[in-house]
């Protein structure tokens, strides 16, 4: 856990930590689910004999079988796949923004990010990096080596997110540049124009990988904790406004819950697993609760 402590808080390197000692009996099963079937990776897991036949490769013959019955017998195997995993991280300004809680909304990510990686390279799957705000900005290849945790994290250890937004524009970006079948984990507050998104987020399935978008807001974002005139600012625009904060509470709570919910439907209908989250939210839990509920379906 050394690469870990060195880029993130000891009390967020512990929960990572506990996350790791329950992932023994969520990870195998929920990684595995996305496992293609008509992918035929290396057979790697001894299932059973069956009598050899011809078109069968002479070096799956169990000679210790032939041994004890003068038969001719060659191992079965249960082929297990890997799948390629890919963190898509949004750099945009929003993201940075925190109110009173102590990771914004874009260390949380982080956090989450680090999780999976973590999960998955236990799972021996490869898993790389790809950070965009208006477009892609960079990526790191997927590897399975346990050194990729610490590569990913120095990486987005130097990385502010200050950039405008395009989300849109940088989904169809990733669409277009996988060619393999893998599993995109989209971390983002979503802060655009739906429709845009959802599209893009279209073009991903299209191309028949699997996405878990993570949407995660900050904490007053979703309960709105304001009262009186309150001045907020576009954090990318730089835009103010004065707004009366308790005679709008109610209107924004409801333009959010239809917001989520809008996401929630459209992400229903193309496959795509939806999962909010604020940063009040214990990072771990929240994730555990994802993956056994991903499991149980």
């Amino acid at each position: 856990m050394s690469t870990v402590e060195k880029y993130l808080k000891p009390e967020v390197a512990r929960q990572i930590s506990r996350l790791d000692l329950r992932a023994q009996f969520v990870v195998k099963g929920f990684l595995q689910g996305l496992h293609a079937s008509p992918f035929h990776g290396f057979s790697v897991e001894f299932s059973e004999h069956r009598k050899y036949t011809v078109g069968d490769d002479p070096k799956d013959i169990d000679w210790l079988v032939y041994a004890k019955t003068d038969k001719y017998y060659v191992k079965k195997f249960e082929a297990e796949t890997n799948i390629t995993g890919y963190l898509a991280m949004d750099l945009s300004r929003s993201m940075a923004f925190s109110y009173g809680q102590e990771l914004n909304k874009f260390d949380y990510c982080i956090c989450l990010a680090a999780a999976l990686c973590y999960l998955m390279i236990y799972q021996n799957d490869p898993v790389g990096l790809i950070t965009f705000d208006t477009k892609i900005r960079n990526s790191l290849p997927p590897r399975s080596k346990r050194t990729q945790l610490g590569h990913l994290l120095s990486h987005l250890s130097q990385l502010k997110p200050e950039g405008e937004t395009d989300i849109a524009n940088s989904l169809s970006q990733i669409a277009a540049m996988m060619k393999h079948r893998s599993l995109v984990m989209i971390f983002s507050d979503l802060l655009a124009d739906p429709q845009p998104i959802v599209q893009a987020l279209r073009r991903i399935r299209h191309g028949g990988h699997d996405v878990i978008l993570f949407h995660v807001l900050d904490d007053a974002e979703v309960r709105f904790p304001f009262e009186g005139v309150v001045e907020f600012e576009e954090p990318e625009a730089s835009d103010r406004l004065k707004v009366d904060a308790t005679g709008i509470r109610d209107d924004y709570l409801n333009e959010l819950e239809q917001f989520r919910q809008s996401f929630r439907k459209e992400c229903f209908q193309m496959g795509v697993d939806y999962v909010p989250l604020d940063t009040s939210m214990q990072f771990d839990k929240a994730l555990m609760e994802y993956l056994v509920n991903r499991r149980g379906r």
